[in-house]
């Protein structure tokens, strides 16, 4: 039997496992959740409504309570996401601010 396929010894199972699987199952268990203000699970491409108005530092603008983010980026981080709105780049706001829509 011939395969290209490495595989890796699982200690956590106990298990040869093909080494695509067991990254697989690494990227899973590492994967962070991020919840918006209210508890709902927030994923790339959501759009989010903030829930009070924001001063964003450095632009000189206020973003106003209601104002709605489309498509959000998560970042890896547990609190922070990462958003593009009209004329701000790289705006990053935390998730206890924002409301799933």
């Amino acid at each position: 039997m011939s395969t290209d396929e490495d595989y890796v010894y699982d200690e956590a199972s106990g298990e040869w496992l093909p080494a695509s699987e067991l990254a697989a199952q690494r990227a899973a268990e590492d994967a962070v959740e991020v919840r918006d203000a209210v508890g709902n699970i927030l994923a790339d491409g959501d759009a989010v409504t903030l829930i009070k108005d924001l001063e964003v530092k450095g632009a000189g603008q206020t973003l106003k309570q209601g104002t709605l983010i489309k498509s959000i980026r998560l970042t890896g981080d547990a609190q922070e996401i990462d958003c593009k709105y009209p004329g701000i780049k790289g705006l990053v706001l935390r998730a206890e601010f924002v409301r799933k829509r």
